[in-house]
């Protein structure tokens, strides 16, 4: 009889101990060490391994998948990100924080591609009927090449995939999934690489698209292993603010193309509908007064024109406040004091609040100058001239530097009627108004 052993394996990097403590030694993560059985043999497992002569063939004659052969998810720019669409016998892993609209979003997928495919919808949360319920406000209802399953079983979704009977099989969650072999509870590291392998080899095997849904933890990063993360083909990331504003699909890791694009959604009672003209709705409802700046960014490879508002007022206490949505906290400060120290602005008894309208997250070191300008405005209670917009990246010395994609920046800002760009002077344009430093740029176009 094989005696059972107990180990104590981390639920972030999946490092095991012999014994339980408080904080993993690997990672550094605190009470993540969950005790799993094992059982003893008599045998390593190096001494029982035994395989099969690999069978190869020529590079020459490995034929390759086109784009052609792929899987269409019914929304344009969410094929963009995808590379192309749904690559058959490819896995991908969605992950976005909870109530966000993955759910939403696959439902959607599945009937827009249940219309020519057979689609099936693996639901580890909910029951088929409130899947249902879902489908009827999305209008899904009734396609007839939409099946639904609720099922926790990872063993009984990869013996359904091997049927080859789907082309598309989505599974609602990872975290919900578990085998039957496996002595861990549903979530654990050993219980999702496990469930993950046995779905993505069926997957392989039949040539069969799938989409896994990952969950999120309070920091932000997907949950579960990091090998997750490595086994699947593509990684989606669902970003956004969930009570609002627009919702974003960007690719963090793609095998079949790049990770530059991004699909952006808005939330409607019918579901999600892809923004055609983000720049002009978020600029619809905007107000030209002191504190507003219009800056030409990038969402991946996209041009998009979105308002930086900034409120400036005196400190009520001795520290003054410094405030962000939508915008790094830390740049914020940097940039305060690349201000004070490189122009006639007095900030060090001024609370500053900024926001970038839209509930959009700003990544892009281009938009220094558009938060520079626009704190500057609202300091001097003097509004920017009108049909302009700004963007370059702004040194510790006060210089403006050159932004990536300036052509496309400048394209969308004329698309939507805008007159010049306050910008770096490596964008040669004649709708560029040059920039060298913060100075010169105040100077010019502050009235």
């Amino acid at each position: 009889m094989a005696k059972a052993r107990a180990k104590f394996v981390c639920q972030q990097c999946g490092e095991g101990f012999a014994k339980w403590a408080g904080k993993c030694e690997n990672c550094g993560a605190w009470n993540s060490l969950v005790e799993q059985l094992l059982v003893a043999e008599g045998k390593s497992v190096v001494a029982r391994s035994q395989g099969q002569k690999l069978a190869t063939e020529k590079i020459k004659d490995v034929k390759i998948d086109s784009v052609a052969d792929r899987i269409s998810s019914g929304f344009d720019e969410l094929d963009a990100v995808l590379g192309g669409g749904l690559m058959p016998g490819g896995v991908v892993l969605l992950a976005g924080q909870p109530g966000i609209g993955k759910s939403t979003l696959l439902m959607q997928v599945s009937a827009k591609v249940a219309a020519y495919e057979a689609v099936l919808y693996v639901s580890g949360e909910e029951s088929a009927s409130q899947v249902k319920l879902r489908a009827e406000r999305l209008g899904a209802k009734d396609s007839e090449k939409l099946h639904l399953a609720s099922s926790v079983s990872a063993d009984d979704v990869a013996t359904t995939i091997l049927d080859g009977k789907y082309k598309l099989v989505i599974v609602d969650s990872m975290q919900t999934m578990q085998m039957a072999e496996v002595a861990s509870a549903p979530g654990t590291v050993s219980q999702i690489t496990n469930s993950a392998n046995i779905i993505i080899r069926a997957a392989k095997a039949t040539n069969t698209a799938v989409i896994l849904v990952g969950h999120v933890t309070k920091e932000g990063s997907i949950a579960g292993p990091k090998v997750l993360e490595h086994i699947v083909d593509v990684v989606l990331e669902f970003q956004g603010d969930k009570y609002g504003g627009f919702k974003l699909v960007r690719a963090q890791k793609n095998r079949y193309g790049s990770t530059t694009d991004v699909a952006i959604f808005d939330m409607k009672d019918t579901g999600l509908e892809l923004v055609k003209n983000p720049s002009e709705a978020l600029l619809a409802e905007r107000r030209d007064t002191d504190g507003s700046v219009i800056l030409a960014t990038l969402e991946g490879n996209r041009p998009l024109l979105v308002e930086i508002q900034a409120l400036v007022n005196p400190t009520s206490f001795g520290y003054p406040n410094r405030t962000a949505s939508g915008f790094d906290l830390n740049r914020l400060k940097l940039l305060i004091a690349v201000l004070e120290r490189r122009t006639k602005l007095k900030l060090a008894d001024k609370d500053i609040y900024i926001n970038v309208v839209g509930g959009l997250r700003l990544d892009d070191p281009a938009a220094d100058l558009a938060i520079c300008m626009a704190i500057a405005s609202a300091t001097a209670e003097r509004k920017l001239r009108r049909g302009a917009v700004a963007f370059g990246e702004v040194g510790l010395g006060g210089e403006v530097r050159s932004a990536r994609m300036a052509d496309k920046r400048i394209a969308e800002a004329k698309k939507l009627g805008f007159k010049y760009a306050i910008a770096p002077k490596t964008a040669k344009s004649a709708f560029v108004t040059a920039a060298t430093d913060l100075r010169d740029a105040l100077n010019q176009h502050l009235k």
